[in-house]
């Protein structure tokens, strides 16, 4: 996909230092225009267009040029002092994210006015877009989005196997209908989904004519929608046959080739022995539509091989098989950080909203339930089912759905994402993505001071999951290293001694005036801080909401803070 392009017009200096900074934020993004007389062409040459002008200038100016909200670049105006960074056109086609995006680093505040926005439902017009969907008859976009704002019952159909966002679709009798199929024969707002590979197999100077009448009578023995079709597939043998490529480029269809030795791997009802001595595998047209590349599952063949029927008395030239290929479930792990709003990541936010269920446990679920559409699925559960929630998540993604995993901190740091993946040792068939946590380490280290300043070590001292001599064998490293340590998990009820055997461990190799921090709540309502020294720490004063922090022989106390210098040589080493 070639790079977006933010065309930016400024009249004023104070527009153009503010453009300046765009410029330098989003460099390969970023084309600068001059006045409001540029707005224009800029309009017509970009994806985007930020302009410091006020919206009523901006309106008259672009008006005459407006086409189509889905093809016109998408339109963001900033006032003059910066306080508000307006979408004006476009908001579902990048207008919205690019106002929060300009917010974000001008200091403004997003004005976000399209209804779905407001509500915090999914756009119509965007659901699916991210996954190649197209909408066969958006004249019916409107009314169906208003009724599902306005919380009218509205069926859905074939959403349930792809990992689309919630929608509300409320209940009762049904006053709308939204249907995702690749079959011609669709009901209510139609979605295409790309779901179909055309397998094709040709005798060597086919033409395009050819092989596209063997396409459309594959499609039409399915009745199967031409617009569902994600790519025309045949072997490497063919990679410089003439007619498969003309006819990919008159329906702009993407076109792969496989390997022989891989096609001749897979089941086909129709196998021949002929294609097999000339290109190395017995099925190419039935074969390329099944095969979606290695550690992939199989497409599902719904259209046998099926030959042209040629204008002359001639032999077929051309055959084309189609598969329904298996939709990749989406799987976001999560960390909400240390428990603050405004600690929690914009992108860890826009993967909740993304999700159709969310699964977690329950007092992290309460967190943000309000960052969530209207109709996901909340699969909430208790203290200690860790690893049922993550095959639950899993098992859930690989059905289709959308899926976010959420835990507290980072997703990879004694949280969810390590169980989640290691259920994936066999088979890549979801699209996992991992949103960066601020962890209670990086929080309680900034409340602190600055001491992690230099290498670190951090360690659970939890012995539920981990052998405590594998413990303290970590622990004795990390004391002969004189790194500064990080304790998660350093006392509780039913586990007293294990810290203060920790810190034991730590005063044979540290000086008794070696800083020690700690903080409970880091981020949340009650938050509190105290700085010791390892001669004089009370184990007993902390609990499992506390992280506690060991400096290393060079850390110190400046200014009430804890500091490890960042020096990399010293006297003694």
């Amino acid at each position: 996909m070639s790079q977006k392009t933010i065309g930016v017009v400024a009249t004023t200096a104070a527009g153009r230092r503010a453009a300046d900074v765009l410029a330098a934020a989003w460099p390969s993004e970023v084309r600068l225009y001059g006045g409001a007389s540029e707005l224009r062409t800029a309009f017509e040459a970009c994806d985007a267009v930020v302009a410091f002008l006020a919206v009523g200038a901006a309106v008259r100016s672009l008006a005459p040029v407006l086409g189509h909200k889905s093809t016109d670049a998408a339109v963001v105006c900033v006032d003059e002092s910066l306080r508000h960074a307006v979408a004006v056109l476009g908001g579902h086609h990048g207008a919205n994210d690019l106002a929060e995006r300009v917010s974000a680093l001008l200091g403004c505040e997003p004005v976000i006015t399209t209804a779905s926005d407001a509500a915090g439902a999914q756009a119509l017009d965007s659901y699916g877009a991210d996954l190649g969907f197209t909408v066969e008859n958006p004249e019916l976009l409107a009314p169906v989005g208003a009724a599902l704002l306005s919380g009218a019952a509205v069926a859905v159909t074939g959403a349930d196997n792809w990992p689309l966002p919630a929608l509300n679709v409320g209940e009762g009798e049904p006053e709308a209908a939204i249907t995702i199929s690749d079959l011609a024969a669709a009901d209510g707002l139609v979605y295409r989904p790309k779901s179909l590979v055309v397998g094709v197999g040709a005798s060597r100077g086919v033409t395009a004519d050819e092989v596209l009448d063997a396409v459309d009578r594959a499609l039409a023995a399915g009745g199967l929608s031409e617009a569902s079709v994600a790519r025309l597939a045949s072997v490497d043998a063919k990679a410089d046959e003439a007619g498969i490529l003309e006819a990919a480029r008159r329906r702009g269809w993407p076109v792969v080739f496989q390997p022989a030795e891989h096609l001749a791997k897979v089941e086909v009802p129709n196998p021949s022995e002929v294609v097999l001595a000339e290109v190395g595998t017995p099925s190419v047209a039935e074969a390329a539509a099944r095969y979606d590349g290695p550690n992939r599952p199989l497409a599902d063949l719904i259209v046998p091989k099926t030959k042209s029927v040629p204008t002359a008395d001639e032999a077929p030239m051309a055959t084309a098989a189609i598969a329904r290929l298996t939709p990749r479930g989406r799987l976001a792990l999560i960390g909400l950080g240390p428990g603050a709003r405004d600690l929690l990541p914009p992108r860890a936010v826009a993967e909740l909203r993304r999700a159709s269920v969310v699964i977690g446990l329950d007092q992290y679920l309460d967190q943000i339930r309000d960052l969530l559409r209207p109709g996901t699925e909340v699969r909430a559960t208790g203290l200690g089912s860790e690893e049922a929630r993550a095959r639950d998540a899993v098992e859930t993604a690989r059905e289709g759905r959308a899926v976010a995993l959420v835990g507290s901190g980072d997703s990879g740091l004694y949280a969810m994402a390590s169980p989640a993946l290691d259920l994936f040792a066999d088979l890549d068939d979801v699209d996992v993505v991992g949103v960066p946590g601020i962890t209670a380490s990086l929080a309680a280290a900034n409340i602190l001071g600055a001491p992690l300043g230099h290498d670190h070590a951090v360690i659970s001292l939890s012995d539920l999951h981990t052998p405590w001599p594998a413990i303290e064998r970590r622990v004795t490293a990390a004391a002969q290293g004189d790194f500064v340590t990080v304790f998660y998990n350093p006392r509780s009820k039913g586990r007293d001694w294990q810290l203060g055997h920790a810190l034991d461990i730590l005063r044979q190799h540290r000086p008794p005036s070696t800083p020690v921090g700690c903080v409970r709540d880091a981020s949340r309502p009650g938050e509190r801080a105290w700085i010791s020294t390892l001669s004089e720490f009370d184990p007993a004063d902390v609990d499992m909401y506390t992280v506690v922090l060991v400096g290393s022989s060079h850390t110190r106390v400046a200014a009430g803070r804890m500091v490890t210098p960042r020096g990399y040589t010293w006297s003694g080493v």
